[in-house]
């Protein structure tokens, strides 16, 4: 039986010890589940709010470099919200799902695929799983894009979700990491940390109520991981092939692709 899905007071919150090395705690994945279900409801919102809309077009981006086709079956990792899966779904492929290890973020995925049925503009089929980002429960070889947005830093061994990655696709597919990133200038690393490591914390704890600091992990989380050089030769030691990167919004994310040739 799981029993980490509910924050245990005291027992699971990002403290200013467990920041410290926020990605080598050996109870991540329990504290990243707990994280998300309590900051699910207003998970949108601070999205919107905090990247001052540009998150949609980075999801956008991301679709793009997907590459759907009307026969492709996609796979969208640390679907979350479903914001990039839905994303995924207009593009029009026979096939996408959203997989997500917090049942609570689901919950708002789903709702939001139940309102897009009501006016089927999207002529995609979306289905929502519960499941491991390191152990994907489909067949090798079974999807034409593997997509995971602003997720691969919160996997407690982002290899190995990286190689069923590459396991579940097929020849020619195509595996699509946007994260966020470092700025490469004096001026925007000074305003990136004021902003995200200052501001957006406070500003979105009040926002959400969250008590599991939350917001203070997701900056710290990002300044701990690799940056989009690092992502480049992670996804070529997976095995992808043709490898690219583009930094978005002056630095502040990457979207990374390959090819499994």
């Amino acid at each position: 039986m799981r029993t980490d899905k509910v924050m245990t007071p005291g027992s699971l919150e990002w403290t200013d010890e467990a920041l410290t090395r926020p990605h080598e705690q050996a109870d991540k994945p329990a504290r990243v589940r707990a994280m998300f279900a309590a900051i699910a409801g207003r998970y949108d919102l601070n999205n919107r709010v905090h990247s001052l809309g540009r998150d949609r077009a980075w999801r956008r981006f991301a679709a793009d470099r997907a590459a759907l086709g009307p026969a492709d079956h996609a796979l969208d990792v640390a679907c979350g919200t479903g914001d990039l899966t839905l994303e995924l779904a207009r593009r029009g492929a026979a096939r996408v799902v959203g997989l997500d290890f917090t049942a609570e973020m689901l919950a708002i995925a789903r709702q939001k695929a139940a309102k897009r049925n009501t006016r089927p503009t999207d002529p995609s089929a979306v289905e929502f799983a519960e499941g491991d980002a390191m152990a994907l429960p489909f067949p090798d070889a079974s999807f034409d894009a593997v997509t995971i947005a602003f997720g691969i830093r919160n996997v407690a061994e982002p290899m190995r979700a990286l190689r069923e990655f590459f396991r579940v696709l097929r020849p020619g597919g195509r595996v699509v990491v946007l994260e966020f990133d470092r700025p490469r200038t004096a001026l925007m690393r000074a305003l990136t940390a004021g902003y995200c490591g200052w501001l957006m914390p406070r500003t979105a704890t009040l926002i959400s109520g969250d008590r599991s600091g939350a917001y203070r992990y997701l900056p710290r989380s990002v300044g701990t991981f690799a940056d989009s050089r690092e992502m480049l030769r992670m996804l070529g030691e997976a095995g992808f092939a043709h490898v690219q990167s583009r930094r978005l919004t002056l630095g502040v994310c990457a979207c990374t692709w390959g090819v499994r040739e």
